[in-house]
């Protein structure tokens, strides 16, 4: 599975960063971003804006997608 955000719809909340802080980020522009290891990755959608997710942290992507206000989390199976 791979995880991804749509800057354009972000509302800022911060509830994925919250949530599965070793996913997401919240960066100086009140967005978030989807995050592998230590790179912030920033091409929404694109192949270099995908982020791999693991079996641990599954759950909590789901649910960051799920309580998303701006629905910009978008999920690959």
């Amino acid at each position: 599975m791979k995880v991804w955000i749509d800057q354009d719809l972000c509302t800022g909340d911060g509830l994925c960063e919250e949530t599965a802080p070793d996913v997401f980020a919240m960066l100086d522009d009140g967005l978030a971003y989807v995050t592998d290891g230590d790179r912030i990755l920033s091409d929404p959608g694109g192949p270099e804006g995908l982020a791999p997710v693991s079996d641990a942290q599954l759950e909590s992507v789901i649910e960051s997608a799920e309580e998303c206000p701006g629905e910009c989390i978008f999920i690959e199976v």
